[in-house]
């Protein structure tokens, strides 16, 4: 079982995750004039200490992360749609270069008929959440995310719903298990760079989005 102080200590038994960890102590991963971040002006902005977005726009480190533990809080507006990217290697193109992991409100009827892989937690298009964790539109969310080179692991309030190592989707068209891989996600994971930079989605789908104690640690 991994404990906060393995977490802390960066060991890699932490895989796969199985508790939160205390992120207390850990830095910021934007500072709170976010003059360590790039995103269009205007768009995003701290309101009452939290994270937040007026548009469809990303919001991103403007350092590249590799072997990391990121860890937040995050609440949702109704039938909000938006992510956590790691990995990214190109801004402009970001979303075939790079692993998104989705936040989705999964109780909203807009979303009923979605496929499995668009759901809460999971690597967006890619691979469903093992379980149904998200709680509903406005309450807070806790989200941990563990990325190890290829191996990525999500926790979201306490389930593990991911454990997925990106070494195993070759195709760009075809998930392990078959199921299809959104066109526009065109290139299978398996090529894609272990290290870029780590962004948050904006208010997509008309939805906002709020977050707030977004922590990071490097791991050894």
């Amino acid at each position: 079982m991994v404990s906060a102080l393995a977490l802390a200590g960066g060991q890699a038994e932490m895989f796969p995750l199985k508790c939160h960890p205390d992120s207390s102590g850990w830095k910021d991963l934007f500072t709170p004039d976010l003059s360590n971040a790039e995103f269009p002006k205007g768009i995003w902005f701290v309101e009452d200490g939290l994270l937040t977005a007026s548009q469809d726009q990303c919001i991103w480190t403007k350092e590249s992360y590799e072997n990391f533990v990121l860890d937040l809080e995050f609440k949702m507006g109704d039938a909000a749609n938006s992510g956590v990217i790691v990995y990214c290697s190109d801004l402009q193109n970001w979303i075939p270069n790079s692993v998104e992991i989705q936040i989705l409100d999964d109780h909203s009827p807009k979303w009923a008929q979605v496929a499995p892989t668009w759901r809460c937690g999971g690597l967006f298009g890619h691979s469903a959440p093992k379980k149904m964790a998200v709680k509903k539109a406005g309450e807070w969310n806790r989200m941990t995310v563990a990325c190890r080179g290829e191996r990525i692991c999500v926790l979201l309030n306490g389930e593990l719903v991911t454990d997925a190592n990106l070494k195993d989707w070759t195709s760009a068209k075809k998930n392990p298990d078959g199921s299809e891989i959104p066109p526009w996600l065109s290139r299978p994971l398996a090529e894609l760079a272990t290290k870029g930079r780590i962004g948050l989605q904006g208010k997509h789908g008309g939805a906002p989005i709020y977050f707030r104690n977004i922590k990071i640690k490097r791991l050894d």
